[in-house]
């Protein structure tokens, strides 16, 4: 666990010392920043809906561009080799660059904090969905991470790698609305391998162990997919 924590504590503190981060930072804010604003100024509506209903979209861009350099850049420079040197496992590796993105997305969403707070000035506040949503903002947060730490490791092409993360990212977010193209008897696996949907139960205050098992699932599957490609690649 230590060794985790270093690795992950070095490639937390690595972010802020890359321009990129504060370009995702700039960007998040501002596209996040005016879905909320336009939805109160334009319609009228105090709430959050469609600040998280568009939070999947956003993330599916967003986070792959936070995850693109956690393998890419290492094998460029070297210093990846050098970190197999190490005293740590592949396992300690993986835990602690998905660990350290998905830290860093949560801290994306601390200033969005400021909009249920602008909120419960101007009206009445619905803390359920509010709660929900950044959970599961947490939760689909992490999942996309670990799918951006597997496209990372995939390649040494840092535009590869956001390219194919947001493939997957997308994909996840997607995939639920487009029942229709589906054969009837997959359409409910379909419907279950869709993020959108998990995230917009939880978002809804609905904490069901299902959502929870969901995103916890495709965690473990996508940071066991890096370990075995870091395995095949070494």
């Amino acid at each position: 666990m230590k060794q985790i924590i270093t690795i992950a504590t070095k490639e937390f503190k690595d972010y802020f010392i890359s321009p990129i981060a504060y370009i995702v930072i700039s960007i998040f804010l501002i596209v996040s920043g005016w879905f909320f604003f336009s939805t109160f100024f334009l319609y009228e509506r105090a709430d959050l809906r469609d600040f998280f209903g568009l939070l999947p979209i956003t993330f599916s861009f967003i986070i792959p561009a936070i995850t693109m350099r956690l393998f890419s850049e290492e094998k460029n420079v070297g210093s990846y080799e050098v970190l197999l040197t190490m005293p740590v496992s592949f396992t300690d590796i993986a835990l602690g660059k998905f660990f350290a993105a998905t830290l860093f997305t949560a801290s994306l969403l601390i200033p969005t904090l400021s909009y249920p707070l602008f909120i419960s000035f101007v009206g009445e506040l619905d803390k359920g969905p509010v709660i929900g949503g950044y959970i599961g903002a947490v939760l689909l947060a992490g999942a996309y991470c670990s799918l951006g730490l597997f496209a990372s490791a995939l390649t040494r092409n840092q535009i590869i790698a956001f390219i194919i993360g947001c493939s997957l990212c997308f994909t996840l977010t997607i995939i639920d609305k487009l029942l229709f193209f589906m054969p009837a008897n997959i359409i409910s696996i379909i419907q279950y391998i869709g993020a959108d949907a998990h995230f917009s139960n939880i978002a809804k205050g609905i904490i069901d162990s299902r959502d929870i098992l969901y995103f916890i699932s495709v965690i473990f599957i996508f940071i066991f997919s890096t370990y075995i490609v870091m395995h095949e690649k070494n």
